[in-house]
């Protein structure tokens, strides 16, 4: 049996950078929608931006997915298409940022068939404009 593809909207903010963020999910598989956000204390735009991508992705429950991400974040997006992470691993991370995140996502994204689509943030796009609403919202208990 074909599954459906699942598609994956995702976004991650910052009050500063480093400051409090958060992240914001979209998760939609045929009829099925599923939101997800957290917030923390001290961290950076790209550990949110990484982060949603990868929760998203652990939230699905099969393996071999077909996975569509959409992500306003060219960090996110150009790291796997321009084949940059494959680097990073070669060199286990050597003076890069978040090799923790990067090692996890590794991990989710091999079990399933992802294409990362980027999509320009703050136009409108309803979902991701969802996405960074949870993102900020999430953060928001952090500032004082």
């Amino acid at each position: 049996m074909q599954r459906p593809t699942i598609y994956l909207y995702t976004d991650g903010a910052c009050s500063g950078n480093p400051g409090p963020g958060g992240y914001g999910v979209v998760l939609r598989c045929g009829d099925y929608e599923k939101e997800m956000s957290e917030g923390f204390e001290q961290t950076t735009n790209n550990r949110m931006e990484l982060l949603a991508v990868i929760v998203g992705l652990e939230a699905i429950k099969w393996d071999n997915a077909d996975v569509q991400v959409y992500s306003d974040s060219s960090y996110v997006v150009n790291a796997i298409t321009k084949g940059w992470l494959w680097d990073w691993v070669r060199k286990d991370f050597a003076k890069k940022a978040n090799p923790d995140l990067w090692k996890r996502f590794l991990q989710i994204y091999n079990k399933h068939h992802v294409t990362f689509n980027w999509i320009k943030g703050h136009a409108g796009h309803p979902e991701n404009e969802r996405c960074d609403a949870l993102a900020v919202a999430a953060y928001q208990q952090f500032i004082k």
